[in-house]
């Protein structure tokens, strides 16, 4: 197509990559020999922090600004990653939202616009820059993976609740990514240093979270996570539908269960 630029690296795109579990993934692909490109919605200076970091690591990046509800904004994107590369290897679907009071305010169905409707848009817009042996990985929580089996604290069960929606819907298309050659890995992460769900749960249950340090002693972080994406997508071996769990197992959650 025309506009395209012939890219001999192995290549990747993380959507919400200026910041936390995304941009540690942007900066760990790069440590594994992808260039990268980054999403960001709102916060430009962050996000050239990390295009800057992958430069001085010898990577190519492209940082696009990219408001994943808005359908043009998804459409600039596609257009923005044609010129600058032919193909992708690896899309890490890491955006997501649901716990910013002011757009919830605006708008009480952004959570499931951006957890699940946004998701199938980009795989949509980008499944054709996927080469056979590529990778789409959805990160999620633990909460979510496993909504409606365990107790979400209210403050997250909208985003809870949307991320299990979209994470259904991509594995719904699991054999249509197997069929053009790409794997669908699933990362799911407990409570991550670093991030907003620990202090989301210190609020609205600070016993819970003590019991939880009590079992599991430290959490893991941000780098944890990153780590554990990029492993997924230079390793080959881990099956299509795999759903990788970083930090306390998923049996935790249920055997601690809601605060008394």
């Amino acid at each position: 197509m025309q506009g395209w630029r012939q890219r001999k690296e192995r290549t990747a795109l993380v959507t919400g990559g200026s910041r936390g579990i995304g941009a540690a993934t942007a900066l760990a692909l790069g440590d594994s020999g992808y260039d990268v490109a980054l999403t960001y919605r709102n916060n430009a200076v962050r996000a050239n922090r990390i295009a800057s970091t992958l430069a001085q690591q010898g990577r190519q990046s492209l940082a696009v600004h990219c408001d994943l509800t808005h359908a043009e904004d998804i459409a600039q994107l596609l257009v923005d990653l044609q010129q600058w590369t032919d193909h992708l290897d690896t899309l890490v679907l890491n955006a997501s939202g649901g716990l910013e009071h002011s757009l919830v305010a605006n708008n009480p169905d952004y959570p499931m616009h951006i957890n699940h409707d946004a998701q199938l848009a980009v795989v949509d817009a980008v499944l054709p820059l996927i080469v056979p042996g590529g990778t789409i990985i959805f990160v999620t929580s633990h909460w979510a993976h496993f909504y409606g089996q365990v107790w979400s604290f209210p403050a997250y069960e909208a985003v809870a609740q949307s991320k299990y929606a979209g994470e259904q819907a991509l594995r719904a298309r699991q054999s249509e990514f197997e069929t053009r050659g790409i794997r669908f890995v699933v990362v799911t992460g407990g409570i991550i240093e670093g991030t907003s769900t620990p202090k989301i749960l210190e609020r609205a249950a600070p016993v819970l979270i003590e019991k939880w340090r009590a079992r599991i002693g430290s959490f893991p972080t941000a780098d944890d996570m990153a780590r554990e994406i990029a492993s997924a997508t230079v390793n080959t071996t881990v099956a299509s539908g795999t759903t990788l769990v970083v930090g306390e197992s998923l049996q935790t959650l249920i055997d601690i269960g809601a605060p008394k």
